[in-house]
């Protein structure tokens, strides 16, 4: 379902004539299917195109269903899907709510299915491994994580559809698209599953403080900062933005009680890093190195299979969708920046702040916030207790 963007990768995958053998695609569903590359390949493949989730379901039937629509259509599609017999893979992230989260979980819990959550890295041997040794306690006792993202992005990436950078859609539906919820969601995702308890697990929040900010002409923040605690009183830094000029990052930071476990996705680093303060050293593959697609491979074997260890379901994404709702309600009104410092390249399209990238890479330095520092722009959000 949604076979344009993101859901032409799928495609693309399934369509290899090397992939056929581990599954095949029985119908897709868009509403403007002709947009997608691979569209001339579906119809030569004699593959059904159906223009709703409800058309597909009159028609056929399906062991899994892809659903890599628009964030306020994952809840109700996915839902259906199960209700309908399928097993889902929901790209993130996985809805706008928490009460739609517990939708989905109560309707897969009901359908007897399994429902995994697109997160890439949660799927990926090395982070995999990386988790088992935090629960083994390899490391110790985690203290504090923290991730900055600087990704410029032209107002093209803001206009190539009418749900990007939107709170909610011309219908009144929840959206809260954002750099948080959408492009940088890996990131924010990654530290709350690296501390859940178990595999299927992340974290559980007890407080979040943000301060969200735009310089783009849209609806929500295209720029953000993050304090969140754990219920075991762990701190969680997340700063990111696409209104800068230079790209930068994802990097991370996390300091454990014997060592610190370091990645920058920059030129020259390809690892992740644990540095124990005695002096010893492990190295984990670059999670951006691996099969962006093992999740479709996972979900593709456990239905061989007839389990559901899919590692990253419901349960394991709840923590990002309570994250990004109380992240809003920490600052219901967006703050803009001073127009004085805010930039447009005309030629290339792109927006960005003056001091923009250098203040957030300050932050996450130093474990603080704009709101900490004497920035004339910078605004404090309310403690959020969860």
């Amino acid at each position: 379902m949604g076979i344009g963007g993101y859901g032409d990768l799928y495609v693309s995958h399934l369509l290899d004539t090397n992939k056929q053998k581990e599954a095949s695609i029985v119908g897709v569903v868009d509403i403007n299917p002709k947009m997608s590359k691979n569209y001339n390949k579906i119809i030569e493949n004699h593959i059904p195109v159906f223009s709703s989730i409800e058309e597909f379901y009159e028609n056929k039937k399906a062991d899994l269903a892809v659903i890599s629509t628009p964030i306020h259509l994952h809840a109700y599609q996915t839902c259906y899907a199960l209700t309908h017999g399928s097993n889902v893979l929901c790209e993130k992230p996985m809805c706008t709510t928490t009460q739609d989260a517990n939708k989905m979980i109560n309707t897969r819990n009901d359908m007897n299915k399994f429902l995994a959550i697109g997160f890439n890295w949660s799927f990926n041997p090395s982070v995999q491994e990386l988790k088992k040794d935090i629960r083994n306690g390899f490391f110790g006792k985690p203290k504090r994580l923290k991730t900055v993202l600087l990704w410029p992005r032209s107002r093209s990436y803001y206009n190539r559809a009418p749900w990007v950078g939107r709170k909610y859609s011309e219908e009144s539906e929840l959206i809260l698209d954002s750099v948080a919820s959408n492009a940088g969601a890996h990131y924010l995702h990654h530290m709350f599953y690296l501390l859940g308890p178990t595999k299927e697990e992340s974290s559980c929040l007890n407080q979040v403080t943000a301060e969200l900010y735009r310089a783009n002409p849209i609806e929500n923040f295209d720029t953000c900062a993050l304090r969140a605690i754990t219920d075991e009183g762990v701190e969680l830094l997340y700063y990111a933005t696409h209104a800068v000029k230079n790209s930068v990052g994802p990097r991370f930071t996390f300091e454990f009680e014997h060592a610190t476990i370091t990645y920058t996705q920059e030129k020259g680093s390809n690892n992740v890093i644990a540095q124990f303060h005695d002096g010893r050293k492990k190295l984990y593959t670059d999670p951006r190195k691996e099969d962006p697609l093992q999740k479709l491979a996972t979900c593709i074997e456990a239905i061989k299979l007839g389990n559901q260890d899919i590692y990253c379901g419901p349960e394991a994404a709840y923590t990002h969708t309570l994250c990004i709702n109380s992240m809003h309600n920490s600052m219901p009104e967006i703050i803009n920046f001073p127009e004085i410092l805010i930039n447009h390249d005309e030629k290339t399209d792109l927006i960005w702040v003056d001091g923009l990238s250098e203040t957030l890479i300050k932050c996450f330095e130093e474990s603080r916030m704009p709101s900490e520092f004497d920035i004339p722009w910078a605004r404090k959000g309310k403690l959020v207790n969860l």
